[in-house]
């Protein structure tokens, strides 16, 4: 069973049933919006009003769990719609006493970030949703104008569709609707796909993972996010020049094309966001964020932009863009503090559990040195006093004795060597690390592909970490995931070094075993991050990120 057997994997979508899936999504944002925004306005409120009050306890748990009920149910829309590797998540973490119970809430990501998902949905995805379904409808009006422009009444008693600059009276002119309504509909559904794009990585960002927190969904190519953000580019630029040549065309009076421009400009910013986040992740990891609060500060900044652009469009008077701008930077300022409070109780644990695991391996080498080397070494000393009392009465015993006892120097050789190699490999030390893992990948009884660009060469602790990365992966791959097949890619990127090992087995590799948990916790100690990919019928992915200085 492994990945040559494409029979057992269900194919990707087509592009009309991904159009379709991706309007229906869109179409979802205007009861997920609607309910979004009264609970969050109803939970604030509330919450703010009842502050100094056991009151507030009860409301805030009952908002929290609102929340996370709504982010539930845009998980499992992103996943059946967009095949994004979100659904439902766990539930709202509870705490024992009645104040902590509250205490509780905030401190829980789910909270934080199905609350930003929904803002998201609000500001962003109604605007955006009305326009996606707004775009393909006026396409299909232009195409059926054949049909129904006898039936649109005018003024004076006649039948037509009156442009203001033209009078669409006749059946030769209505058809001329025809391919401008084709053109509309192309352009409509074109947008649907990077819609469908950026609001599936957005849920894998903020919402819960269907496979569990250590078991991302495989990332689309970079090559195919590149295309999508620059198709939805020349989208919004296509747009914002046919409002303008209608503008040119019929009144040149007040500039209305800025309020089309304004929300697919903001629209883009968060996709061209999204986009930033996911290719550069050093950008918030290496500032003690996560890619949660990275994606809140950066859509709070996109909607502050927005609410100054309409002041700076309509009255220049009061400034009343600070009040919401305000708001949204208190609430992005509590994302923050409880992420650094949540990265300081994780910082303890990872300290905690490398001095475990740094007295486990030392109580290995111990035992590994008692029973195999130190024995060996015993029983070589023994032979050789033997030999000395055979060595004049019988010669050929003493020689056998010996021979016995150079035999048992290889393998305490052997023994030592591997048990260095088990602390830091003598090849990593001598010829780096792409050089230790191409002679790993000769000793693995499978085809595999080693590409590595780690200059300039990290530190020895890094480098000691990612080999070690790469041998476990390796080892379960040839014993566990009957792969045929393993990739490893080893990229050095600014900061960071990125490890990704992938087979090509039958996947369901187990995050919390024993061999993956210690080498997460060898990551984690260097403060960097392992996560593990492997869906159902594979491929199995692990990465590792690893910072190593400048």
């Amino acid at each position: 069973m492994t990945a040559n057997h494409p029979a057992r994997h269900a194919g990707p979508p087509t592009r009309p049933t991904l159009a379709v899936r991706s309007l229906l999504f869109q179409a979802s944002a205007i009861p997920m919006a609607a309910a979004g925004l009264i609970v969050l306005v109803a939970g604030w409120a509330l919450t703010v009003a009842l502050a100094v009050t056991p009151l507030v306890v009860p409301v805030v748990v009952a908002f929290g769990a609102a929340v996370v009920a709504l982010g539930s149910v845009e998980g499992e829309l992103a996943n059946r719609l967009l095949g994004a590797g979100t659904g439902a998540g766990p539930r709202q973490p509870m705490a024992r006493g009645f104040w902590r119970k509250g205490a509780a809430v905030f401190t829980g990501p789910p909270f934080w970030r199905s609350q930003a998902y929904l803002l998201l949905r609000v500001v962003v995805g109604l605007p955006m949703a009305v326009v996606l379904i707004a775009v393909p409808a006026a396409g299909l009006w232009g195409i059926t104008a054949p049909v129904h422009y006898r039936w649109v009444p005018e003024d004076g008693g006649g039948h037509g569709i009156d442009f203001g600059i033209w009078q669409v009276d006749s059946l030769y002119e209505a058809s001329l609707l025809v391919p401008v309504g084709m053109a509309v509909l192309v352009a409509g559904v074109a947008l649907l796909f990077p819609a469908a794009s950026l609001w599936g990585r957005i849920g894998e960002a903020l919402l819960p993972s269907k496979r569990g927190d250590d078991v991302p969904a495989h990332p689309r190519p970079v090559a195919e996010r590149r295309r999508a953000l620059l198709l939805h580019a020349g989208a919004t630029g296509a747009a914002w020049a046919v409002a303008n040549f209608i503008w040119v065309a019929t009144t040149r009076g007040y500039y209305w094309p800025f309020w089309v421009a304004m929300p697919l400009v903001a629209i883009l910013a968060v996709h061209g966001l999204a986009e930033l986040l996911e290719s550069e992740p050093t950008l918030w990891r290496r500032r003690g964020m996560t890619r949660a609060l990275a994606t809140h500060l950066g859509v709070s900044i996109v909607i502050g932009a927005v609410l100054v652009a309409i002041w700076a469009a309509t009255t220049r008077w009061y400034f009343w863009p600070m009040w919401p701008v305000l708001g949204l930077a208190l609430v992005a300022g509590a994302h923050w503090v409880v992420v650094v409070t949540q990265r300081i109780d994780h910082l303890e644990t990872v300290r905690t559990g490398s001095v475990v695991q740094q007295e486990t391996d030392l109580r290995r080498i111990e035992r590994d040195l008692h029973d195999g080397a130190q024995a060996r070494l015993v029983a070589l000393g023994m032979n050789l006093g033997l030999a000395e009392q055979k060595f004049e009465a019988d010669p050929d015993g003493a020689r056998a004795l010996v021979t016995e006892a150079r035999d048992g120097v290889g393998d305490a050789l052997r023994e030592l060597r591997d048990l260095v190699r088990g602390i830091r490999p003598p090849v990593l030390a001598d010829r780096g690390l792409g050089a230790a893992i191409e002679a790993l990948a000769d000793r693995t009884p499978l085809a595999v592909g080693v590409s590595a660009d780690v200059e300039p060469r990290p530190e020895d602790t890094v480098e000691t970490a990612a080999y070690f990365v790469v041998a476990e992966a390796l080892t379960n791959a040839a014993k566990h995931a009957e792969a045929t097949r393993v990739d490893v890619r080893l990229e050095r990127r600014g900061p960071a070094l990125r490890v990704e090992v992938t087979d090509d087995g039958r996947g369901l590799a187990d995050p919390a075993g024993a061999g993956l948990t210690g080498i997460r916790r060898r990551v984690e100690a260097l403060d960097g991050t392992l996560t593990v990919s492997s869906p159902r019928g594979g491929p199995t992915t692990v990465r590792a990120e690893l910072p190593c200085g400048s």
